[in-house]
């Protein structure tokens, strides 16, 4: 006696996720594919995070050595100029009263992204979240050693652009990272790497 075949009546429904593109599937086969997968975001993430911090503190030396306080540079017309101010606030200099608490709260901010990274699962992702993590860590860094005192730092801001506040890479940074995150959330990607699908 011949048996037949048995199939879910529920095969045809679609499932509640997919994985978002070949190089981010967020649901490996095997542990074994796991762990190398894990390690390519992380590395992606890291090294990102990295460069962002490495051009931060590298362009805020070089604003320090070579610019004035109180005297711009034009350098794209009125586009673009460099005017050196140290920032003992938060963007447009909010807060300035409160720089230990801003500190502790961007400390925060480069601690979970670490914690998260771990689940990372698409390239967007981990751009999103090394830009985060290297504009965190700058201005951090300013706050802990630059003066007048540790956690009361002052930030170095150098580029102006019209009718916006002084900023600098970190900033940059940030901005850009939140930017590609509502992006990447828009387009239903988790950060698995595995995809929504529209009901």
């Amino acid at each position: 006696m011949q048996r037949t075949r048995r199939t879910s009546l529920n095969d045809d429904e679609p499932q509640a996720s997919e994985p978002a593109d070949l190089e981010s599937a967020g649901s490996p086969s095997s542990p074994a594919e796991a762990a190398p997968r894990s390690w390519k975001w992380m590395a992606m993430f890291g090294v990102a995070g990295i460069v962002v911090l490495g051009l931060d503190q590298l362009t805020k030396a070089l604003a320090l050595a070579h610019l004035t306080p109180g005297e711009p540079v034009n350098v794209i017309g009125g586009l673009l100029k460099f005017n050196l101010i140290r920032n003992p606030g938060a963007a447009f200099s909010l807060g300035a009263g409160y720089t230990p608490v801003i500190s502790v709260i961007q400390i925060a901010v480069a601690l979970g992204v670490i914690y998260l990274s771990r689940k990372l699962g698409s390239v967007g992702w981990a751009i999103a979240f090394g830009l985060l993590f290297g504009g965190a860590v700058g201005n951090i860094t300013d706050r802990i050693f630059r003066e007048p005192s540790p956690f009361h730092g002052h930030v170095v801001d150098f580029l102006q652009t019209p009718h916006w506040a002084i900023f600098n890479i970190a900033d940059m940074a940030v901005t850009s990272a939140a930017i590609l995150l509502v992006i990447q959330t828009l387009r239903g990607i988790r950060l698995d790497g595995t995809k929504e699908l529209k009901k």
